[in-house]
């Protein structure tokens, strides 16, 4: 009786198509939610480092002073969490997976060398009503608010890279903006009228 179950079995897999997919020659369509791999456009990115700290696995790295973003193919496990942390949205999960390979990938992007001005956060305290959404949005924490004390708005200079967190916060009173860079350095404090 087994013989006639395998004969049907066998019979039947001579006659209709195959169960595998003919893959280098037909390319696989992935589902619609289905996670693939993290593509950056380097040319939006601040090198602000939000992704690597908030990368679970550690697989990517921001250099800021050779201005490269670096991610390890093998170790991310495209939970997304840093598509979600990336205050310039430049980050984004596309479908398709990385080739499979017996050595470690490290995919590296280099910021493209621009000749811009640096900038500043600069802070218009008759708007700012010192509610600190901006100091609990900042990634690098550098801006504090003192509501009871001295009414004071600080922020750190050396420290801030210009993400616009703080500014995409303040979108009710439109207290926050970036202005240029007029050279002013460590921490700066203005006070509430």
């Amino acid at each position: 009786m087994a013989i006639m179950n395998f004969s049907f079995t066998a019979l039947k897999n001579l006659i209709s198509k195959p169960a595998t997919a003919d893959y280098p020659a037909v390319q696989r369509q992935y589902p619609e939610r289905s996670r693939g791999h993290i593509e950056i456009n380097i040319d939006d990115c601040i090198m602000c480092g939000i992704c690597s700290r908030k990368c679970m696995s550690g697989a990517i790295t921001v250099d800021r002073a050779n201005k490269t973003w670096s991610i390890e193919r093998m170790g991310c496990v495209q939970c997304s969490a840093c598509v979600n942390a990336c205050p310039k949205k430049c980050l984004s999960i596309h479908p398709g997976y990385s080739s499979p390979s017996t050595e470690k990938i490290v995919d590296t992007y280099s910021l493209p060398v621009t000749e811009t001005k640096p900038g500043k956060i600069v802070n218009d305290m008759s708007k700012c009503i010192l509610c600190g959404l901006c100091a609990r949005k900042c990634p690098q924490e550098c801006i504090t608010v003192d509501r009871t004390g001295e009414k004071t708005w600080s922020i750190n200079r050396d420290k801030c890279v210009q993400c616009g967190a703080c500014i995409d916060a303040c979108v009710k009173f439109k207290a926050l903006s970036a202005a240029d860079d007029d050279g002013e350095k460590g921490i700066v404090t203005l006070h509430k009228e």
